[in-house]
């Protein structure tokens, strides 16, 4: 592709990572200019290629000594729980037990009108078996209900205020998709995992459109920060669709956004026909609201997995747990095919081994049913994957959606997940089984519940192990990625789960100039952990969306 009009702006002097897939179009050497010309690139090349180009209004940006890639793409993030947690009682940020009550009483001092206290961000390795108790919140407010969300969205700690109001005691029944923590006389303590966390979220006032709309203008701003152009928000209600709605519609929608719309596993099938209407609306600006996520299981941790094996106790002997299936298999089925008749692509959120099957049985019957689309369905998370499962994506033709940062020894693994699931420990992250199954290979990075830096979510899909702990044994170091893979799974792989690879996911000529500047040159012998490298630029269609420095 040509273009005769004179550059807008030259990205000179850095690295060109062309990326995966890039064809004739990009150079055929190595590239140390990348040309934008009205909001898409022009040219890649040398300096003599760029200045080619060049015509008397043209910027010309000095990047030496930096790396420009594509502009990463998340595909799993929650943006609008991550942005909300800036505007309510925030805890993500901190360490330990001590740390929450502090910043719960010093929120609460500073809102006295609130009549909630809402927010979370709190790690289950900071309290025992992974459960805080009510008493302690107790202390700090005792007249006001406290509802606060864990950081991986599967637990909340409340206090004795908030069961009250929600009629919650030792008589309460455990609902079918989640569980009351309880003492030895069956009370409840204070955590309250999976479905049984709606029983008090359901009474807590709702966030207002302004906030949504603040929350997501807040995420955005972070997830440019860290060179993210374009994201699949994996959790999309209908007032989080119309916040995004509103700021497309306004223009502020910098990022490209898929809106995996929320499948409510309360109902059924005839939900169906409000998803279709939701997805008409949708369709605005930079928004595309054309998938639905699907929460089949919960998480190790609080052992709602689902899972082949039973999960063991303490003392390493099996239990009669498996965890939960959150949507019965024979509905998922139903489900995925009537969704993939519809044209909608299908986001399964699968911990388990067995929620991973399940959900691959359901693409499969979808196959079978309709025959092979283009709708590029997904599984997200996939800890423990069967070894009879891996060669399964590639036949189905199901992306393999990973979160990298967590195939690390941290302590949640440590203390809360390598006890208790046996055999299934060998069987965690297989990013590598996958990728040699000929599996396609997407990363995101489920933030709030870790972080949104593509850098450091790939230095654990190379390294295996946490950048904050990297004297510690990798976890299966034969599952990982060499830095290519891991790049190419945050640009042109999660492009192709977002349908965007037509025009984003690589630096080729023509494609939108949606691109991001390291500062460094990642693959370099002396470039230190890709995790420590920081992202200065980010462009969306050539237009500066993130400047900072290194």
């Amino acid at each position: 592709m040509t273009n005769d009009r004179p550059a807008d702006l030259i990205l000179s002097g850095a690295t060109v990572h062309a990326g995966a897939g890039a064809g004739t179009d990009a150079s055929p050497g190595p590239a140390d200019h990348v040309a934008i010309t009205a909001g898409r690139i022009s040219a890649v090349g040398t300096a003599t290629e760029a200045r080619a180009h060049a015509g008397p209004n043209t910027e010309v940006l000095d990047v030496r000594g930096a790396m420009v890639v594509p502009g990463f793409q998340d595909a799993h993030v929650h943006p609008p729980h991550g942005g909300l947690a800036e505007l309510r009682c925030e805890l993500h940020e901190l360490l330990d037990a001590d740390a929450y009550l502090a910043a719960v009483a010093g929120y609460a001092a500073a809102n006295p009108s609130a009549t909630w206290i809402l927010g979370g961000g709190w790690a289950m390795p900071a309290f025992p078996s992974g459960t805080p108790r009510r008493e302690a919140l107790d202390d700090i407010v005792p007249d006001r209900p406290v509802f606060l969300v864990n950081r991986d969205g599967h637990g909340a700690w409340v206090n004795s205020r908030a069961l009250e109001l929600a009629g919650i005691d030792a008589g309460t029944p455990d609902p079918s998709d989640g569980r009351i923590e309880r003492d030895a006389v069956g009370a409840p303590t204070g955590t309250l995992h999976e479905g049984a966390m709606d029983l008090v979220g359901r009474l807590a006032p709702p966030a207002t459109q302004t906030d949504m709309e603040r929350a997501l203008l807040l995420a955005q701003r972070r997830l440019h920060a860290f060179g993210v152009t374009a994201w699949q928000d994996a959790w999309v209600t209908p007032p989080d669709l119309e916040a995004y709605r509103a700021l497309a519609g306004r223009g502020e929608l910098t990022a490209r956004v898929v809106a995996a719309l929320w499948w409510d596993r309360h109902r059924g099938l005839e939900q169906v026909d409000d998803l279709v209407a939701q997805r008409e609306r949708g369709l605005v600006g930079r928004l595309r609201a054309a998938t639905v996520k699907i929460m089949q299981d919960g998480v190790s941790e609080n052992f709602t997995a689902a899972m082949l094996s039973p999960s063991l106790d303490a003392g390493g002997r099996p239990t009669s747990n498996r965890g939960l299936s959150q949507v019965d298999p024979e509905l998922l089925r139903a489900a995925v095919t009537r969704l993939d008749a519809e044209g909608f692509q299908v986001h399964v959120h699968a911990i388990g081994d067995r929620a991973v099957r399940e959900a691959l049985d359901a693409f499969e019957a979808a196959l079978e049913a309709n025959g092979r689309s283009d709708h590029r369905h997904h599984i997200a998370h996939i800890q423990f994957v069967h070894p009879d499962d891996v060669p399964r994506f590639r036949r189905l033709g199901v992306v393999a959606n990973a979160q990298p940062y967590w195939a690390c020894h941290d302590d949640q693994m440590i203390d809360l997940t390598l006890p208790f699931v046996g055999e299934a420990a060998g069987w965690q992250y297989p990013f590598a089984s996958l990728r040699r199954a000929g599996a396609a290979l997407a990363f995101g990075s489920d933030w709030p519940v870790s972080t949104p830096n593509p850098l450091r979510e790939m230095e654990v899909a190379v390294e295996r192990v946490s950048p904050e702990a990297r004297d510690r044994d990798p976890l299966r170091p034969d599952q990982a990625l060499d830095l290519r893979t891991a790049l190419d799974a945050f640009t042109v792989g999660s492009a192709f789960v977002n349908h965007l690879d037509d025009s984003t996911g690589s630096i080729e000529v023509g494609k939108l100039a949606d691109l991001a500047v390291v500062d460094r040159d990642l693959f370099a012998p002396d470039s230190g952990p890709v995790g420590d490298a920081h992202v200065v630029l980010t462009l969306v269609e050539g237009a500066v969306v993130f400047e900072g420095a290194p």
